[in-house]
């Protein structure tokens, strides 16, 4: 039985050796996990001509464009508007998204009382699920791109001082290019902050590491793969 991680440019990944090792683990020779690395959406139907394939996970840029190749949602992925992870059942193809879950997991031992409202750095996939879980938990954001009212040149220090919580959901900082960091002022980040970065790859990021020497605290990506990767390995196996 296969399954993989579909995305652009995504050597970097973890998830196969997460996968692989779970397999071994568990004493499932007969089960692989590979890298799909697509350059273009128009590749992405070849993917359900692959044999034996029962599901994959999605990363960037793809957990929105793979949508429209599915015959269902679950109500979350609905609800968020992007897919991180599909299963194939009986001919069917159906999305899910296990961010959501793993993102709540792992952010809800570090808030405290002045996370009340929150800056997500990028508008993406992974954006739309931190930014759901927010609205769940009740605290307010507000969304920073490049472009538009709410960019990274808007923010000042009474924005940044009144937004304890800062999610980096981009991919700028992933190896190989860890000398990358979001085009955020950091010298208005402070001890009260908390600063996330979905990525794990590096383990800590150019904007972890600069935000940790202004005195915040910091998590990385990597318990929230694992999360998510669990919750996607339960949809796998889910009979339904």
């Amino acid at each position: 039985m296969n399954f993989g991680l579909v995305g652009k440019n995504i050597s970097y990944s973890f998830s196969q050796k997460y996968f692989t090792q779970k397999f071994i683990s568990l004493g499932l020779s007969n089960y692989s996990y590979e890298v799909f690395d697509i350059q273009n959406t128009n590749e992405l139907p070849d993917l359900f001509k692959l044999p034996n394939l029962a599901g994959f996970n999605v990363t960037i840029p793809y957990k929105q464009d793979i949508m429209g190749l599915l015959d269902e949602l679950s109500p979350e992925a609905e609800k968020i508007g992007a897919v991180n992870t599909v299963k194939i059942h009986n001919g069917k193809k159906k999305g899910f998204n296990t961010d959501a879950t793993g993102f709540k997991d792992s952010l809800l031992p570090l808030l405290e009382t002045q996370h009340t409202s929150a800056l997500v750095l990028g508008s993406g996939g992974a954006s739309k699920a931190v930014t759901y879980i927010l609205e769940q938990l009740g605290i307010r954001y507000t969304v920073i791109s490049r472009k538009g009212e709410n960019s990274y040149d808007s923010l000042n220090r009474e924005i940044v001082s009144s937004n304890f919580l800062l999610i980096n959901t981009t991919p700028v900082g992933t190896f190989p290019k860890v000398e990358d960091s979001p085009p955020f002022p950091l010298e208005f980040i402070t001890s009260q902050h908390l600063v996330y970065d979905l990525i794990y790859n590096p383990e800590e990021t150019k904007f972890l590491r600069l935000a940790k020497e202004r005195g915040a605290k910091t998590k990385n990506g990597l318990e929230m793969l694992h999360l998510q990767a669990e919750a996607a390995w339960n949809i796998w196996n889910d009979q339904d």
